[in-house]
This record gives C-alpha cells, structure tokens and sequence, in this order.
C-alpha cells in the first residue's frame, strides 16, 4: 500500500510539473493534455487491487479482457477548447489516438488504421463511433474479446482451444459481466465468434500455439 500511494502522490507532483511548465511558457491554454491508464487496476509489486477496490464494478484487471482490465477512464485538458467539467460516454481505444493526433495537427491520418479520431468528441460535434472493438492477449493461455454495441464475447484459453466455447455478456445491463448468456443467445454468439475471426491479422511474431521444435535424434 506505500509503494502504491508513492507513485499516485510521485504521478501528481510531475503532472503538476509539467502543467506549471506550461503556465511559465504561457501555452497552458491552448495546449491538449490527455491522461489515460493503458490498462486497468494491476496487482505486481505485491499490490492487491482489491485493497482500494480499484475496479470498482468492473470484473477484473490489468491482463484480463474483462471491463477491468480494458475499460479506462480518459482526463482531455485543453482550456480554450474543451468546457470544464463535462463529460461522454464515447467509447474510443488506444488505437484512436494517432488519428485524433493527427486531426488536431491538420496532417494526413495514415490509412493503416482502425484508429478512429474523437477530436468531434473534444469539440462537443458529432461523433463517428467504432462498429465493433476488438482485443487478444497471448500470455494466461491466450485470450480474445469483442464488442459489437451492448454485446461483449469473451473467449479464453484460445492456445488450446482456438475455437473454444465463448462467453457473453449484455454490457447495458450487466457491467459487472457475473451473467454468461451465452447458452440463450446462440446466433449472437456465432456473429460474435465471425467477428473474431474477421477482425484479427495473423502476427509473424505473436502466436496463441506456439510450434514447438522436435529435438532431432541423434
């Protein structure tokens, strides 16, 4: 629990330093500053996340595809630009901030994306919203998820199972993700497993099923 209340207290003191900076440049008004976490609640260093309750509702934490583990909250700062105290519900990803960069920047955004821009979104406009996200994790014996609107598929073991079991969860009604419905919504289940297989490109250096190399005999 000390550790963990040093790096928050170590976290503000340079946050606070960085936006002084700016103030002593006199840029602080125009300048954006985002805050996000890259994951959610971890528990190294001996740290429990439940001590804090730091997933709050959500299931899970840093490592899993459950809400805790890869829903965040997101601070923008930018005084002459965005109003105090408001808030969205926008749901966005890490893959959107290169985009949005390069909104804010008048440059072209590269067209190897799936980055969407949330710049509107700073401005108080219109927002365009991503059909579906997905994610996988090759560690804990490989994991998948996807969601499509209220929908959440989650699959796990995907090492030795690629085509395994999903499990699904209705987000609008159950953010906590304690209620697998999978077994009463069996044709979302099956767009939700094509959904899995369209949106993911095979990495030369990522694999969930690792070849392993046969020692030859002697």
């Amino acid at each position: 629990k000390t550790t963990y209340a040093a790096m928050v207290s170590n976290l503000d003191e340079n946050v606070g330093k960085v936006i002084s900076k700016l103030e002593e440049l006199g840029i602080a008004e125009n300048t954006l500053i985002i805050f996000a976490s890259d994951n959610g609640s971890m528990q190294e260093g001996g740290f429990k996340r439940a001590w804090f309750k730091s997933s709050g509702v959500l299931r899970g934490g840093k490592r899993d595809l459950y809400e805790g583990g890869v829903r965040t909250p997101m601070i923008a700062y930018w005084p002459s630009v965005i109003k105090a105290g408001q808030t969205s519900d926008h749901i966005s990803a890490f893959w959107d901030f290169l985009p949005t960069a390069c909104d804010i920047a008048g440059a072209k955004t590269p067209s190897n994306t799936d980055g969407i821009s949330y710049l509107p979104t700073l401005l108080g406009e219109k927002q365009k919203k991503h059909n579906t996200l997905y994610w996988e994790f090759f560690t804990q014996g490989g994991k998948q998820a996807v969601r499509k609107g209220k929908w959440k598929a989650i699959r796990l073991n995907v090492s030795k199972n690629p085509a395994g079991k999903l499990e699904l969860y209705n987000l609008e009604e159950d953010i906590s993700e304690n209620n697998n419905v999978a077994d009463q919504y069996p044709e979302v289940v099956k767009e939700m497993a094509d959904l899995m297989k369209s949106s993911r490109t095979e990495s030369r250096i990522f694999k969930f099923v690792k070849k392993v190399k046969k020692k030859k005999k002697k």
